[in-house]
């Protein structure tokens, strides 16, 4: 009787669920940064390129988009963290993970509020 070979064993991929949930949550927050970050841009650019920049109120609202924008960096920080790209290893503990986006959800919406207070300062600048 001839002898037949082993078949051969496919190999099972493992899937995690908690991996692939941060994954895609990571990419929703990539695109919610992405979009602050452009609205933030384009409030300095407006503000530059109309001279309010340079008035009393113009200043304030600067400092203000300053504001957000650390606020983002240290979004972008927290982004890279959870990725697993940065200097730091990613948290692997639910409750960890849960805190740094609170933290993520807290500075997006202080950076959202600033920049819309600003666009109002400069609404009223351009009035004036």
């Amino acid at each position: 009787m001839p002898r037949r070979k082993p078949a051969a064993v496919a190999q099972a991929q493992i899937i995690s669920f908690a991996e692939v949930r941060l994954a895609r949550r990571l990419g929703t927050y990539r695109e919610k940064l992405d979009r602050v970050l452009r609205t933030n841009k384009r409030a300095v650019g407006r503000l530059y390129s109309s001279g309010t920049l340079f008035t009393k109120v113009g200043t304030r609202a600067g400092r203000d988009l300053l504001l957000a924008h650390e606020h983002l960096l240290r979004v972008v920080g927290l982004v890279e963290r959870l990725s697993d790209t940065g200097d730091v290893p990613a948290p692997r503990k639910s409750t960890e993970v849960d805190s740094i986006f609170d933290e993520l959800d807290t500075l997006l919406e202080r950076t959202t509020a600033l920049t819309e207070h600003t666009a109002a300062m400069i609404d009223e600048l351009k009035r004036e």
